[in-house]
C-alpha cells in the first residue's frame, strides 16, 4: 500500500531532520544582532545566508531587499495550479544581544543540542521558526509529488523586528504590489504548552511615550515656596494616579471607542485553557493579580486594553534628604491597545486629557515614539481553520486559541495588505526569548516542519 500524505510528509522530515538541524545551527552562528552598530555586516550576512538558502530550496525568485537599516529577503514560488490562492510567511531574521557572561550556559552563538533541546541566540526567536518552513515545503512537494507548491507561496523575512521593525512598514507599502497575498502566515509566536498546541488569534497594538513637566525654572527652597507654586513632581504622582478610575479601567475620555469586545465564545476558549493563577504570577514575578473590574487575568493581558506607569521620576534621588521643589519631573506611560482602537485618535485624547488636568504654572511637552496597530483574526476566518486543521494533523490532539498580550509588526501586513493574519508558532514559554540561554525544544520544532507542510494543501482547499 501506498503511503498516506501524512506518514509520507513523517518519512521525508525524518529522512532530512538531521540535515535540517546542521542548516539551521550554521545560521544560528551568525550574529545577527540588529541593536548593535558594530553587527550590520553580520545581520546582512544573515540575510544572504538565508537568500541562497532559500534558492537551495527551490524558490525560483529570491531577493534581498534594501532599507536604511538591516535588509529583508523575499522569496516566491508560484503554484502549479491555475487559480491557487496567495499565501504571504512573515519572520525574522535578526535576533537579540547575547553574551556569555549574560548568564549564559554555552557561547549562545555556538549551538548546542542538550536533552532534545537545541539552545543558541534565535534557536526560537525566530531563525528556528522562519527555517521550519523550508523543510515543511520540502515535505510537502515529496508527500504531494507537486513539482510547486499547491499555493502561491511568498515569504517575507525581515532583519529589524528586535529593534522595532523602524523601516518595515515602508518596505511593505513599497512592494506592496509584490506582496499581494490573500493571507499572511507569522511564525514568530508561540503555543501554550509542550502539551497544549495553540494558534494566536489577534495581537495587541502599543503606543507609548514621556511626558516632561516642568515648573519653577530651577530647583527652589521647599520652606520658603513649598505650598505657594505648582510642583511638577506632584503633577505627574496626580496625573499617574489619575490614569485609572476606581474599577482600573483607564480614565483618558475616549479610550475605548470603537473597541471590539470579547464574544461569549471567546471567552469560553480562554476559559479552556489549563491556567494555573499561582503559576502565572511566579512567572511573572509577582506577589498578586489586579486589573480591570470584570475580566480574568488572560483576559486581561490578551484581549483588554491597558495603560501601564512604566516610570515616574523628579526632583532629589540621592541618599538623605534635599527640601526642595523640582523645576521638573517625568512620566513614561505605554498603551496596549485591542481591535478597533485608533492610535492616533488615543494619542491626540491624551493629549488632551494631561493638558485638562495640569494647573496653572505647570508646562509640559509629550513625546511619542510611534505606534503599532493591534490585529485580530475571527474565529470563522477559513484560513485560521486551516491553520488549525494542519496543526491538528501534526499534533494528532486538539487545537486550543490563544492572544498575544505584546506587540508586532502583524498590524502592518494585516492593514497594508488588506487580508488575514493568521499565527503559526511553535515554541512554548520555557524557550526563553530574550533571555540568557534561548533554546527551542526539538520535537515542537519537527511538529513545526510538519505543520508547515500540510499547510499548503489545508490553504488551497
Amino acid at each position: 500500500m501506498s503511503p498516506t500524505p501524512d506518514s509520507a510528509v513523517r518519512s521525508y522530515i525524518a529522512t532530512h531532520r538531521a540535515a535540517f538541524l546542521d542548516d539551521l545551527a550554521e545560521w544560528l552562528r551568525i550574529p545577527s544582532v540588529s541593536a548593535d552598530p558594530g553587527r550590520a555586516g553580520e545581520v546582512r550576512r544573515s540575510a544572504d545566508w538565508l537568500a541562497a538558502k532559500l534558492r537551495e530550496t527551490g524558490f525560483p525568485t529570491v531577493e534581498v531587499w534594501e532599507t536604511s537599516g538591516g535588509p529583508a529577503v523575499f522569496a516566491e514560488w508560484p503554484a502549479g495550479t491555475e487559480g491557487a490562492p496567495t499565501v504571504l510567511v512573515y519572520g525574522h531574521h535578526d535576533v537579540q544581544p547575547a553574551a556569555r557572561e549574560d548568564g549564559w550556559h554555552t557561547e549562545p552563538f555556538e549551538p548546542v543540542i542538550k536533552d532534545g533541546r537545541l539552545y543558541a541566540r534565535g534557536a526560537a526567536d525566530d531563525k528556528g521558526q522562519v527555517f521550519f518552513h523550508t523543510l515543511g515545503l520540502r515535505a510537502h512537494l515529496a508527500a504531494t509529488g507537486r513539482s510547486a507548491p499547491a499555493v502561491n507561496l511568498k515569504l517575507i523575512v525581515e532583519g529589524e523586528e528586535e529593534i522595532g521593525s523602524p523601516n518595515f512598514p515602508a518596505l511593505i507599502r513599497e512592494h506592496a504590489d509584490r506582496l499581494a497575498c490573500d493571507a499572511v502566515i507569522v511564525s514568530d509566536t508561540g503555543m501554550w504548552s509542550e502539551d497544549t498546541p495553540t494558534v494566536c488569534t489577534g495581537m495587541r497594538g502599543l503606543i507609548d511615550c514621556q511626558i516632561d513637566l516642568y515648573g519653577p525654572d530651577q530647583d527652589i527652597h521647599s520652606g520658603s515656596f513649598g505650598g505657594a507654586v505648582p510642583n511638577p513632581a506632584t503633577e505627574a504622582a496626580r496625573l499617574a494616579a489619575a490614569l485609572h478610575d476606581e474599577d482600573r479601567r483607564v480614565a483618558v475620555p475616549g479610550f475605548y471607542d470603537g473597541i471590539v469586545e470579547l464574544t461569549d465564545r471567546e471567552r469560553e476558549l480562554f476559559a479552556e485553557l489549563p491556567f494555573d493563577e499561582k503559576s502565572w504570577q511566579r512567572t511573572a514575578h509577582s506577589h498578586g493579580t489586579l486589573g480591570e473590574s470584570g475580566f480574568t487575568t488572560l483576559e486581561r493581558v490578551w484581549a483588554r486594553p491597558t495603560a501601564e506607569v512604566n516610570g515616574i521620576s523628579g526632583g532629589y534621588q540621592g541618599p538623605g534628604s534635599k527640601t526642595i521643589v523640582p523645576a521638573k519631573a517625568q512620566l513614561k506611560l505605554s498603551f496596549r491597545l485591542v481591535a478597533g482602537q485608533d492610535a492616533e485618535g488615543i494619542q491626540q485624547a491624551l493629549r488632551r486629557w494631561v493638558a485638562g488636568r495640569l494647573p496653572e504654572g505647570i508646562r509640559h511637552e509629550i513625546t511619542f515614539w510611534g505606534a503599532t496597530r493591534p490585529c485580530l483574526t475571527p474565529l470563522d476566518d477559513p484560513a485560521l481553520r486551516a491553520v488549525v486543521r494542519s496543526m491538528e494533523r501534526a499534533f494528532e490532539r486538539p487545537v486550543r486559541f490563544t492572544r498575544e498580550g505584546g506587540s508586532g509588526p502583524a498590524a502592518d501586513l494585516q492593514d497594508v495588505l488588506g487580508v488575514p493574519v493568521l499565527f503559526l508558532g511553535i515554541s512554548v514559554p520555557s524557550d526563553g526569548w530574550h533571555a540568557p540561554n534561548e533554546k527551542v525544544e526539538l520535537g515542537l520544532l519537527m511538529k513545526g516542519v510538519e505543520t508547515a507542510a500540510y499547510l499548503w494543501d489545508e490553504l488551497a482547499g
